[in-house]
């Protein structure tokens, strides 16, 4: 191998960045394409599967690689930018191999796959899988407490199998630092069998980002996999106005019947949103912007602004509202701006710096009307108050960009790769 090791495992290339000779990114490693042979040989690595900046996958020869070493992978000549297609004679070594149930050539105990190692043949630019890193038993809850052992290639079968019940554990460890986004995007590229059993090993607050970020089609299967349990707690755990989107491509029975089994005021939010047109305010917003009473104060704003589940968006301001303060709250009377929080002492009253001077939005204002608005104002979210006088909740940005890109621009990378690169 160039530049450094004999032998990497993969679950150390996951994420790794890939750069051209000129040392400029490429993208980065998401996994690794290899072809089962007969006669127990190791496998023949192919190459690497590479999201670029524009979130498109594609397909990097083994032989176009120079180096792997130093957490990163260094590639040579011109990259082929055609999205990756998998053949039905390749596995992915990350979503198909990791977390397999075979067994031990020797005495044919039942071990899981945690990791595999590749390493470039001497003399020659071909890889192949060498070494297999596993764990006796069958995993689960109790994986950790089983020997684990590295043994070659050859000392284990079970790889050609179709794997009915595969775990996800070490696929999901493998990837626990990626942002929602990005691994909503590696689930994407998953088959539906292994993308359930991700979902499955992920806990219920990873789930609900994750679906968020992913397009309808895969969320509608994910939580048509679930146990409807489950994909009652899942969706309690959602952002309302995302739940309610998510269970509006659901048959109503379906939908009755999740709405059910959730908590009565996460359904009852969601179901003041099911009432609204999709493309309005109302069909848009949040139920859960931060509200404040008047006599609340800046330090108490400012703690509320610090809560780490907040996305920018919704932080960037508070609500002033009279009792009660969640929605729908009593009387809106205005908004308080992150900036003019930073400014104030601790202790002034959110009352006294109240902005009121913008109206708000109406629940049934059209998606171009919010647009507009957000773009005139110079605003990142806008209240949305009913004919009484109540806040219902917040529009932000981000929803309003989901609304006005295509309906695929998760899978295509919509302007991403011109964003990134300046243009």
């Amino acid at each position: 191998m160039a530049s450094g090791a004999s032998r990497v495992f993969v679950s150390h290339l996951a994420g790794v960045p890939v750069f051209d000779p000129n040392g400029d990114q490429v993208g980065r490693v998401r996994d690794l394409v290899a072809m089962l042979r007969v006669g127990g040989r190791p496998p023949r690595v192919l190459g690497m599967v590479v999201e670029v900046l524009s979130r498109r996958r594609i397909f990097l020869p083994m032989t176009r690689i120079t180096g792997v070493a130093s957490g990163q992978v260094i590639t040579t000549g011109v990259v082929n930018m055609r999205r990756f297609e998998q053949r039905p004679t390749e596995r992915l070594v990350l979503g198909e191999l990791l977390d397999r149930r075979v067994q031990l050539v020797d005495s044919g105990d039942e071990v899981t796959v945690l990791d595999v190692a590749v390493q470039q043949l001497p003399a020659r630019r071909e890889w192949e899988i060498g070494k297999v890193f596993v764990r006796r038993g069958r995993g689960g809850a109790l994986r950790r407490r089983g020997e684990t052992l590295t043994v070659d290639w050859s000392a284990v079968t079970g790889f050609t199998l179709e794997e009915d019940s595969q775990g996800a554990e070490s696929l999901v460890a493998t990837f626990e630092r990626l942002r929602p986004a990005d691994l909503a995007n590696v689930m994407h590229h998953l088959t539906p069998k292994r993308r359930a059993e991700v979902a499955a090993a992920l806990d219920d607050d990873r789930l609900a980002d994750v679906l968020e970020e992913l397009p309808e089609d895969d969320q509608v299967e994910i939580l048509g996999k679930l146990e409807d349990d489950r994909a009652a707690d899942v969706l309690e755990a959602m952002d309302p106005d995302d739940a309610a989107d998510l269970l509006s491509e659901l048959p109503e029975e379906d939908k009755e019947r999740l709405l059910a089994l959730m908590r009565p005021g996460d359904a009852a939010d969601v179901r003041r949103l099911l009432a609204y047109e999709e493309r309005t305010a109302g069909g848009l917003m949040t139920t859960e912007p931060i509200v404040l009473r008047p006599d609340a104060t800046v330090a108490d704003a400012l703690a509320r602004v610090r809560r780490q589940d907040l996305s920018p968006a919704l932080a960037a301001q508070v609500y002033v509202c009279r009792a009660p303060d969640e929605t729908p709250t009593g009387k809106y009377l205005g908004t308080v701006h992150f900036q003019r929080l930073l400014r104030d002492p601790p202790f002034t009253l959110v009352g006294s710096i109240v902005e009121s001077d913008l109206p708000p939005l109406a629940p049934d204002t059209p998606l171009p009307q919010i647009t507009g608005y957000l773009a005139a104002y110079n605003m990142v979210a806008a209240p949305v108050v009913d004919e009484s006088g109540s806040l219902l909740g917040a529009v932000t940005v981000d929803d309003v960009l989901d609304h006005l890109l295509p309906d695929d621009w998760r899978e295509t990378g919509y302007g991403l790769a011109e964003a990134a690169s300046g243009r």
